[in-house]
């Protein structure tokens, strides 16, 4: 009978770690780069003089492209957690026109680690826009947002608004809000604007109706502020077409213009002279016969190429 040995050797095994285990490891991983962009701009934050912002600090932020395959899945999170860290910038009653430039930037990495994140579009369209004078990063945001989200109605309604009363065209300005107008779920309102912004593009009448839209549909008071200001300068618009077309009249039957704008009133061509919209006055060059605002000189941009054609 044949001893059995002290001990014998066996083959080791190695046990394969829990799926639990490994899904903590990711996730570890993926919060530890989050907390690695936050500590980024924590630290920007830090470096960044209050009077000089410079650019290569505030552009550090990866791109999407490098960033999203980083996050391993979890790129809604990174979306999500930019997008906090946006809103302390989007707080701050004044960016220099660094910040903007940064702001842009996140906003392009937030919407392409989540590109229908349709509220990053909005907000930053509106901002870009009124805030920053950047309707060019604007514009190239809210049309990523449109090309990606099709089915909301205000990213092209917003794209209206920049291209007639910022940049001055009206025609496209009207395509936009059709735009806007053909998506599901837009405001019964829209399509009659569409209509008439199509058939009466550069009537201040038409842009009253546009802005008062706007205004009602963004709950925003400083962005409301801004839409009332521009409301009052379309106001002027409509007052000097107004005064103008009297003054024609006048200058056809005495074959002069009216010394004063009173002479409009006094010879029945209109029922009183309307009150400029920001406390100032209308005035008149008689030689001319050219009448302009006291407190706005400059006619808005979006009326200008009618008049130039004689419309």
């Amino acid at each position: 009978m044949s001893e059995s040995p002290a001990f014998e050797i066996r083959p080791r095994v190695f046990a394969q770690p829990p799926s639990y285990v490994v899904s903590s490891v990711v996730a570890l991983l993926v919060f530890g780069l989050l907390a690695l962009i936050i500590s980024l701009q924590q630290n920007l934050d830090r470096r960044i003089d209050s009077h000089v912002a410079k650019i290569e600090q505030l552009a550090q932020l990866p791109r999407a492209e490098f960033l999203k395959p980083a996050l391993l899945g979890y790129h809604h999170l990174g979306a999500d957690v930019l997008w906090l860290r946006l809103l302390q910038v989007l707080g701050k009653k004044k960016n220099t026109s660094d910040e903007y430039e940064w702001l842009y930037h996140a906003l392009d990495v937030v919407t392409t680690l989540d590109p229908q994140y349709a509220y990053a579009y909005y907000v930053g369209g509106v901002v870009l826009t009124n805030d920053a004078n950047r309707v060019d990063l604007s514009n190239r945001l809210l049309e990523k947002g449109h090309r990606e989200n099709p089915g909301e109605w205000n990213l092209p309604f917003l794209l209206g608004h920049n291209h007639y009363f910022v940049l001055g065209d009206a025609t496209k300005g009207a395509d936009y809000i059709g735009k806007a107008a053909r998506t599901s779920g837009a405001p019964d309102f829209l399509p009659g604007l569409a209509t008439r912004m199509h058939a009466e593009a550069g009537n201040p009448e038409v842009a009253l109706e546009f802005l008062e839209a706007l205004w009602r549909e963004n709950p925003d008071l400083v962005v409301r502020e801004k839409l009332e200001t521009r409301a009052k300068e379309v106001m002027i618009e409509r007052d000097l077409r107004m005064l103008e077309q009297a003054i024609s009249h006048y200058q056809k039957k005495y074959q002069a213009y009216p010394k004063t704008l009173m002479e409009l009133v006094s010879t029945g061509y209109l029922p009183r002279i309307p009150e400029e919209p920001f406390g100032g006055s209308y005035e008149l060059n008689f030689r001319t016969g050219q009448v302009t605002s006291s407190t706005h000189p400059t006619r808005l941009k979006v009326f200008r190429r009618d008049l130039e054609s004689g419309m």
